[in-house]
């Protein structure tokens, strides 16, 4: 009897929380210190397309985190059967088949957005954050902190997406997410006299270029290494 309590103490022990320190440390680590756009700087392709304005690039956050998420974990389960001279064409392979079910899901669920970003949904696939992490870390760890890292680093992709779209959307339109919040139509402006700093603002077609996604992200790299000083180089 104290021979199977002990064994069941010890199995109790060696037993991993779901969300221990490495766990932790998979989601917080692409949001601050590695993540995929501001210090890897990859993915800015798509940030330059999809971010004129916050609901887009939402939509394409949640089809990142799905399709980054569950092909890593796809891709752990079958790390040990994948040939290494194919596993490149498995990778795309699983890749696709999950952004087609994000495509035909999105075009049942609303239209209008499908239509808006159908081609860059359709991109996912091609993502060099998605291959890379499948390659680096999918590929030699096991399922679950595989679907950890997946997550991590789309939600540190997304992050800047939605940032991005956030001050493209207000200074380029005077909107966030069909209000109008500053310019002469702010629907904020309780009345004029006590709100006319919200009205003043005049939108700024700059913003609405694809040009402008390199200024936004090209201030929050600066400000991300200014705040986090272990990412400056100091060699």
């Amino acid at each position: 009897m104290a021979d199977t309590n002990t064994t069941t103490q010890a199995e109790v022990k060696d037993r991993k929380p779901l969300f221990g320190k490495r766990e932790r440390k998979l989601i917080t680590d692409p949001l601050n210190d590695n993540n995929p756009i501001t210090v890897q700087v990859l993915g800015i392709c798509s940030a330059l397309a999809i971010t004129t304005q916050v609901s887009p690039a939402v939509v394409m956050t949640l089809a990142v985190i799905f399709v980054m998420g569950f092909s890593s974990l796809f891709t752990s389960l079958l790390r040990h059967s994948i040939p290494k001279q194919v596993r490149m064409i498995v990778m795309l392979i699983i890749i696709a088949f999950l952004v087609t079910v994000v495509e035909l899901s999105l075009k049942a669920i609303n239209y209008p957005i499908y239509q808006e970003l159908s081609v860059f949904i359709g991109l996912i696939i091609t993502n060099c954050i998605i291959m890379g992490r499948l390659e680096a870390f999918a590929m030699a760890d096991k399922p679950w902190p595989s679907f950890i890292d997946g997550v991590g680093n789309a939600m540190g992709y997304g992050a800047i997406l939605i940032i991005v779209a956030f001050f493209r959307e207000l200074f380029g339109s005077g909107s966030l997410m069909g209000w109008d919040i500053i310019g002469p139509g702010a629907q904020f402006a309780i009345n004029t006299q006590a709100h006319w700093w919200l009205e003043w603002y005049m939108p700024n077609n700059l913003m609405v270029l694809s040009a402008s996604a390199l200024f936004v992200i090209g201030v929050l790299i600066w400000v991300h290494r200014a705040w986090n000083r272990d990412l400056v180089d100091v060699s």
